[in-house]
C-alpha cells in the first residue's frame, strides 16, 4: 500500500478526507475551534511581578488539589513561577477581556504594568490574586517538566477563592462571554 492510501481517511460513504499536514500552522488552525476557558497566570511579588493569559489551565487532579499549567520557556512568565516557585490562576470572567489582552503582552505591557486596571491581593503562597476572578487557585510548584518550547508546571493548591459569574472563553481567535 502506497504512503498516500496509507494517510488518507474515508468518511462513511467511502469519500476520501483531505488532511493538512502535521505541522505547526495546521495544529494551531485547529486548535482554534477548540474553545478555552482564559485564565490569567500571576507570579511574583512587587517589581517583579508578571504573568501570563492562557487557555492551558486545568486541574490534574482534585485529590490530592493539583493543578496544571503550560509556560512557554521563552516568556516573561516562566522564569518569575521558577524564582518564587509559586502562580496563581485567575479564572477570567467576563468583564476581564481588556486585562486578559494585557497579560497575552497586546499593548505592549511587561511585568507589574500588566497588572492596572485591576484590584489585587497577595495570595497565601505570595502570588497576586485578582478580587474580582470568577475563581482564583493559590498554587505553589510542585514539579515543572520542560518539554520542547514549554514548561508543564504542575501547582500543588494551597487555597481558592470562588467569585462570581462565568468564565471568559477563548475560540477561533476571539473572546466569548458565556451567557446567563
Amino acid at each position: 500500500m502506497n504512503a498516500h492510501v496509507e494517510n488518507t481517511h474515508f468518511n462513511i460513504h467511502g469519500t476520501a478526507l483531505l488532511d493538512h499536514p502535521a505541522d505547526a500552522d495546521s495544529l494551531k488552525a485547529a486548535l482554534r475551534t477548540l474553545g478555552g476557558g482564559v485564565s490569567i497566570i500571576t507570579a511574583g511579588e512587587g517589581e517583579a511581578r508578571t504573568g501570563a493569559t492562557v487557555t492551558s489551565a486545568t486541574a490534574l487532579s482534585v485529590e490530592p488539589a493539583r493543578m496544571l499549567v503550560s509556560l512557554n520557556r521563552s516568556s516573561s512568565t516562566w522564569p518569575v513561577v521558577e524564582r518564587f516557585g509559586h502562580f496563581a490562576i485567575n479564572i477570567a470572567g467576563a468583564a476581564h477581556e481588556t486585562l486578559a489582552n494585557q497579560f497575552a503582552g497586546r499593548g505592549g505591557l511587561r511585568g507589574p504594568d500588566r497588572y492596572r486596571g485591576a484590584e489585587w491581593v497577595t495570595a497565601v503562597s505570595g502570588a497576586p490574586l485578582l478580587v474580582d476572578a470568577a475563581a482564583a487557585i493559590d498554587c505553589t510548584v510542585e514539579e515543572a517538566i520542560e518539554r520542547h518550547s514549554h514548561v508543564i508546571v504542575i501547582g500543588k493548591v494551597l487555597a481558592i477563592h470562588i467569585g462570581s459569574g462565568h468564565s471568559l472563553l477563548y475560540q477561533d481567535g476571539r473572546y466569548h462571554a458565556v451567557p446567563r
